[in-house]
């Protein structure tokens, strides 16, 4: 029997509690927590995300059925969902009723650690070559270990653990469930879906990058179409701009257009020529960049989550897809996490509940290595100072300042940007504001994520 279409159940995300020994208990309803917190049986352990202790109950003594944890990792983001499933007849048919309880977009940083990565060499390579003429190359004593990952990938594997571990002392997860997908990045190179030998045959095969480009802009320059006169291999994305060496990538260009477009993007280049922006345009296919770091993490990432003594079930990407089309669900990190799994188990299976808010945790990381602060130059502009705590505060920590007078009189809540003298910066939904550390109180220390909350798409209102 096939799974059976989502019938639109809706709903508050649940809060998470935890036990008088600080056990992770069933998460329950917000006004559940509302009532705890009211008559005094509760109070908040944490605040993003929001977490209630009971005071009178023991996890020894409490009965907990378990929740599920269903991921599905991205390169750019990973979503998260915590369910809880019920065998429930319906129509004298045995059908699994999977709900919802909470659902988590996580936001990576990874492109971010590679411009910074990439940054950081380049000035590493002046401070060595500057007033240098020569450089003896040095012996290759840096061995890389086994297992090693880049760091902007060893970054998603982490950050991935990291929440998944804290979701895992929040609730009673009892398994995890996560997607696995490999990605033929020869055939989505290729354009198209390729066949034993076809593998061995790439888009070169027989010829040059030189002379195929030559051959596809007929000896002409691609944008302003002279003949007869030397040609370049341009980049339409520069390499500056994580332009790849793909020949989807490639034209060729006479020198002078060469230097005029330089480092520049084709959009700003050929603004005032869009047909011939468009016909470049044309060739150009997405980067393979999130497929290659995918297919490289996933492995990595299923050996981590076992660490956490959980069982770990690990399915393919065309049953999530599968089960998102049957609910007529949209396509979301979030619902995605949701749907992972199979659903059918000796009959039908539903989706019969989604948060209709999800919280977002975007990765920001704890501070910066650098001990200096650079011009646009990459000069040194001034020197950092090593302490990153000042009057007992910490950049990121998540504060409440009661301000007594001036323009910005009232009670403030968001995260402090610390300063040597005092004067802490806060940052609230109202905009910016300079606040003495005497008029703060700590809330929750920054753990290196930033927490905001969005609808699901599937429950925004259309606008009119």
């Amino acid at each position: 029997m096939q799974s059976r279409p989502y019938r639109g159940g809706t709903g508050d995300p649940r809060v998470f509690v935890l036990s008088r020994d600080t056990r992770p208990l069933m998460p329950c309803h917000p006004a559940r927590a509302r009532e705890l917190l009211r008559k005094g049986r509760a109070v908040v352990a944490r605040q993003v995300p929001f977490t209630i202790r009971l005071k009178d109950r023991r996890a020894a003594i409490s009965e907990v059925d378990g929740v599920q944890l269903r991921i599905d990792p991205g390169s750019q983001g990973t979503g998260l969902a915590l369910t809880d499933e019920k065998r429930t007849s319906e129509d004298d048919t045995a059908i699994t009723v999977r709900r919802g309880l909470v659902s988590v977009e996580l936001q990576h940083r990874g492109a971010q650690i590679q411009t910074r990565m990439r940054q950081r060499a380049g000035y590493r390579h002046r401070r060595r070559s500057a007033n240098c003429r020569y450089r003896a190359p040095r012996a290759k004593n840096r061995a890389r270990t086994d297992g090693w990952l880049p760091p902007s990938l060893r970054h998603r594997v982490d950050t991935t653990f990291s929440l998944a571990a804290r979701l895992c002392r929040y609730a009673p997860v009892t398994e995890i469930h996560l997607e696995r997908t490999a990605f033929d990045t020869h055939s989505m190179s290729a354009g198209t879906a390729l066949l034993g030998a076809e593998y061995a045959r790439g888009t070169l095969a027989g010829t040059t990058a030189r002379a195929h480009l030559r051959a596809q802009w007929h000896d002409a320059c691609a944008y302003c179409g002279a003949t007869g006169v030397p040609l370049n291999i341009e980049h339409v994305r520069p390499r500056s701009r994580q332009g790849s060496n793909r020949i989807a990538n490639l034209v060729v260009s006479c020198v002078p257009c060469n230097r005029a477009k330089g480092n520049r993007s084709v959009e700003s280049f050929l603004a005032d020529r869009p047909g011939l922006l468009a016909r470049i345009l044309g060739q150009t296919r997405p980067s393979l960049r999130d497929a290659a770091a995918m297919n490289a993490i996933q492995r990595r990432l299923t050996r981590a989550l076992a660490g956490l003594g959980k069982p770990v079930h690990v399915w393919p990407g065309h049953l999530t897809s599968a089960n998102r089309d049957i609910g007529g669900l949209p396509k979301t990190h979030t619902v995605d996490a949701l749907a992972v799994g199979p659903l059918t188990h000796r009959g039908g299976g539903v989706i019969a509940r989604v948060p209709d808010r999800v919280l977002v945790v975007k990765a920001t990381g704890r501070g910066s290595y650098a001990r200096t602060t650079p011009d646009r130059h990459g000069f040194p502009r001034l020197r950092r100072s090593r302490a990153k705590q000042h009057f007992g505060y910490v950049t990121g920590d998540l504060v409440i300042a009661v301000v007594p007078q001036g323009r910005w009189t009232g009670r403030w809540s968001g995260r402090v940007s610390v300063r040597a003298r005092g004067q802490h910066s806060l940052s609230t939904a109202a905009g910016r504001l300079n606040v003495s550390h005497v008029h703060l109180r700590l809330l929750q220390r920054g753990d290196g994520y930033d927490y905001t909350v969005r609808p699901e798409p599937l429950f925004q209102r259309p606008e009119k």
